[in-house]
């Protein structure tokens, strides 16, 4: 009972709090990410009132399932994005521009920490610079997606975005994985090529095969259904088994193991299912729709999770406000170069970088497989990213609606008129 009555509070709480935010013209995400830290256990939580608020984080980590459900739907949305017939357009450009963001995020935060580690010593070791470089490879989905659909965003800013920040989970997977390896070469005096290179590699092997194997499965599947609503319960059935087979690990001799990434599962199997289906987009649309109250609830735990004591470390605040800086000058200058290179229209050249600021889900991730590689250098990284993310999360959302609003791909009537749920595609079932 407890624990559907603090989840009950809290999706009341973020909706609640949208009226706040409407009138400041924030968007929706941050408003959910503001009622998670105040009912969190920072907030309301620490009164320990049953099913008032969070009590604990590990009471926050405990409904982990509807975190991966969430972004389950979300990779599987950004798979309609990858149309054969928009790649002919954009694949190229959203190939080479993913990828020398995510670099170029890496190079900025390496060079700059390497640079501060001059000054501070063994305070900021040279393996923590690196596996920091990694990290800011990643890019928040969710956050991108909420408001694009909150917004109805639309134009080339959009199109290419979605791939992009689709894109950049797979290029994040590689880089930290070096990094990773080099790091652990760096503080235990070994270096082992295997998970330097061939397990990342297998990963994203893995992980696109299974989407793809699942989404060919999706599109045979659902030829059996003609009512809408049995298409959208086997859709939400699809991503739900997405997610549960991303949690196989295969562990095989030589030290080589085989994961699986859900994001890319579920894109792959959004991306597979979208190319194969002729009535597709009806589908995703519904599908949509039906996920509006998990994102709420997800992205108040995402701002439960968030632990404001970062602040009480003036060595976690400084190399996050260096981290943080570092990131987005290299998301900013690499979209902003790879784009002109790529020969993109104007918009999409100036603003696109803005839009790849938001960090979360991946990051965190990441951060938390460190903490248990590096022990106390693994915790003090993990701070570091705690508190990058929590500025990103409360900021990120408000940039990319402001650089989209720049790019003319959100209208006054769709600011106006926010939270109208329009009509589905007029598509044949």
């Amino acid at each position: 009972m407890e624990y559907l009555l603090s989840i009950g509070i809290a999706m009341i709480a973020g909706l609640l709090l949208t009226r706040l935010t409407t009138r400041l013209r924030l968007p929706d995400v941050t408003s959910y990410l503001v009622a998670g830290l105040l009912i969190g256990p920072l907030g309301f939580g620490a009164l320990r009132i049953p099913g008032l608020g969070f009590q604990s984080f590990d009471y926050v980590e405990s409904m982990g399932l509807i975190c991966d459900v969430a972004l389950g739907f979300i990779a599987f949305s950004i798979g309609n994005e990858f149309r054969l017939s928009s790649l002919k357009t954009i694949g190229r450009q959203a190939t080479v521009i993913a990828i020398v963001q995510a670099l170029a995020a890496t190079v900025f935060v390496d060079v700059s920490l390497l640079l501060f580690h001059l000054f501070l010593g063994e305070q900021l070791p040279v393996s923590t610079c690196l596996i920091l470089g990694a990290i800011a490879t990643a890019t928040a989905p969710a956050a991108t997606i909420m408001v694009i659909n909150q917004y109805k965003a639309k134009g080339p800013l959009t199109s290419i975005l979605l791939p992009i920040v689709a894109l950049d989970d797979a290029v994040g997977l590689i880089v930290f994985a070096i990094s990773c390896g080099i790091a652990k070469g760096l503080s235990f005096g070994t270096v082992n090529l295997v998970s330097i290179l061939v397990n990342p590699m297998l990963e994203i092997i893995a992980s696109l095969v299974m989407g793809a194997a699942i989404g060919w499965l999706f599109s045979i599947i659902e030829k059996f259904f003609h009512s809408r609503s049995k298409r959208l319960s086997l859709a939400v059935a699809i991503v739900f088994i997405c997610a549960a087979v991303s949690k196989i690990s295969l562990s095989l001799p030589g030290g080589v193991e085989i994961g699986f990434s859900s994001l890319l599962v579920c894109m792959m199997c959004g991306t597979f299912f979208c190319n194969l289906c002729d009535f597709s987009e009806e589908i995703m649309y519904r599908t949509e729709r039906w996920t509006a109250p998990v994102y709420v609830l997800f992205f108040v735990l995402s701002g439960a999770e968030l632990d404001l004591r970062v602040f009480g470390s003036l060595a976690v605040v400084s190399i996050g406000v260096i981290y943080i800086l570092a990131r987005s000058a290299g998301k900013i200058l690499g979209a902003n170069v790879s784009s002109r290179i790529m020969g993109c229209q104007e918009s999409v050249c100036k603003y696109l970088g803005i839009t790849l600021l938001p960090q979360a889900g991946v990051a965190l991730g990441m951060s938390v497989t460190v903490a248990a590689d590096f022990g106390a250098e693994g915790a003090i990284i993990r701070n570091i990213v705690l508190f990058s993310v929590l500025v990103y999360e409360l900021v990120g959302p408000l940039l990319t609606k402001m650089a989209l609003t720049k790019a003319g791909e959100i209208t006054p009537t769709a600011v106006s008129s926010r939270g109208v749920i329009p009509t589905a595609p007029n598509k044949t079932t």
